[in-house]
């Protein structure tokens, strides 16, 4: 079964993908970093992300990120 943290990644790298943009995009969207955005990408258990995070990252996206 998959982590919280490999659902949140999957879903977020789908999203980016789809919309065609990169991870520099869509980190500058949500005024992080490209390596922390990239860390939250492949569930890097050192990216411990906020849900304040999420939500930049989510209207970026366009999306709901679901659990």
């Amino acid at each position: 079964m998959p982590t919280t943290r490999q659902i949140i990644a999957k879903q977020v790298k789908e999203a980016r993908k789809k919309k065609e943009l990169t991870q520099a995009e869509v980190a500058e969207g949500a005024e992080i970093s490209v390596t922390y955005y990239a860390m939250i990408e492949r569930a890097d258990p050192k990216a411990n992300v906020s849900t304040g995070i999420l939500a930049k990252i989510s209207k970026v996206l366009g999306i709901t990120i679901k659990i």
